[in-house]
C-alpha cells in the first residue's frame, strides 16, 4: 500500500471526476480550477495511485484560513483517510505568514466532518443558522429606513464595540464566519459592508451583496429584538431590490442568526432555516 499526500492541480481534474464520492453535481468539480488557485489551495491524497480523498484551505483577509472541501472516496471509507489528509492541510494552512485562526464550517448533522475535525484539534467555536428569505416585505410596517454610515471611521466604531471587543463571530462571508479582529477589517474590507443606524444610534444593521450561486443580501444584526426595531426591516427594502435587478439568478435575504434570534421568528415567517452551521476552529498563539 502506498499513500501520497500533494497539492492538486489542473492535470488532477480526470482523477478527481473519477471518485466516487456520492455526491451528485459536486460544484468542486464544476469550479475546480478556481479553488485550486489563488488564496484557495486543493490537496488529494492519493492510495496506491488512486485520488481517494480531497480536502483544501481558503485564505481571507490574508489572516484567516478556512478548511473545506472534504470529500472521500466511498471505496475507500473507514480507513481515516480524512484525518490524515486534512491534518496535512491544516499544517500548510499554517505554513502561510499570518495567519491568526485556522477554522472549519460544517453543519450540524455533518458527523463524520464534525469528528475529523476534532481529530486534528478543531474545536466548537460557534453556532449560527443561515436564514434565507426570497423578501422580508411582511415584516416591514411603514417605519422609516434607517440612516446610512459614510464614515469608515464610523463604521470600526460599531464593529469595535459589537464585535471585536467581545469577540463575537463575524461572517465574513455567506458561509465564512470567523472571530473578529481588527485584521478582518483592514484594506478595503470596510468598502464591502453598508452599516445603517437607527434613530436612537443604539443599534446597526450591515449587509453585503455577497454571490453563492445566487445572489444574497448578506445581512447582519447582532442583537435578539429583530422585531423591536422600527424601521428594521424597511432597511433590507431598498438594497435587495438594487441587487434583484441586476441579478440572473435570483436576489435573496441571508440573515446568519443565533439559535436564540431563530426563536425569536413568527410563526409563518418566510425564511428557509436549514440546519445550523458550527464552526470549529483554534487561534494561534
Amino acid at each position: 500500500m502506498n499513500e501520497t499526500i500533494r497539492q492538486l492541480t489542473e492535470d488532477d481534474l480526470q482523477a478527481l471526476q473519477a471518485m466516487d464520492t456520492g455526491i451528485d453535481d459536486d460544484y468542486v468539480i464544476r469550479v475546480f480550477d478556481r479553488i485550486s488557485t489563488g488564496p484557495n489551495r486543493l490537496f488529494g491524497l492519493f492510495h496506491d495511485g488512486r485520488l481517494a480523498s480531497i480536502g483544501g484551505y481558503t485564505i481571507f483577509a490574508g489572516s484567516y484560513a478556512m478548511l473545506g472541501r472534504m470529500r472521500s472516496d466511498v471505496r475507500f471509507r473507514g480507513q481515516s483517510l480524512s484525518s490524515k489528509l486534512m491534518a496535512h492541510v491544516r499544517d500548510a494552512a499554517l505554513d502561510h505568514p499570518g495567519i491568526r485562526f485556522v477554522g472549519a464550517n460544517t453543519q450540524e448533522f455533518n458527523l463524520p466532518a464534525q469528528r475529523v475535525l476534532e481529530k486534528i484539534g478543531l474545536s466548537r467555536q460557534a453556532e449560527l443558522f443561515s436564514a434565507i428569505a426570497t423578501n422580508v416585505e411582511t415584516f416591514e410596517n411603514g417605519s422609516a429606513p434607517w440612516q446610512k454610515i459614510a464614515s469608515d471611521k464610523e463604521k470600526m466604531r460599531w464593529l469595535e464595540a459589537v464585535y471585536i471587543r467581545s469577540g463575537r463571530v463575524f461572517p465574513y462571508e455567506c458561509y465564512y464566519p470567523f472571530p473578529a479582529s481588527p485584521d478582518l477589517f483592514s484594506g478595503q474590507a470596510l468598502a464591502q459592508w453598508d452599516f445603517y443606524e437607527n434613530p436612537d444610534g443604539d443599534r446597526i444593521v450591515i449587509t453585503k451583496h455577497d454571490v453563492k450561486k445566487f445572489d444574497y443580501l448578506h445581512t447582519l444584526y447582532p442583537w435578539d429584538d429583530l422585531f423591536e426595531q422600527p424601521g428594521l426591516w424597511e432597511t433590507l427594502h431598498a438594497p435587495l431590490e438594487n441587487i434583484r435587478r441586476g441579478s440572473e439568478e435570483g436576489a435573496f435575504v441571508w440573515m446568519d442568526l443565533t439559535r436564540k434570534q431563530t426563536a425569536k421568528l413568527p410563526k409563518g415567517h418566510p425564511f428557509e432555516l436549514p440546519s445550523p452551521w458550527f464552526l470549529y476552529g483554534t487561534d494561534i498563539q
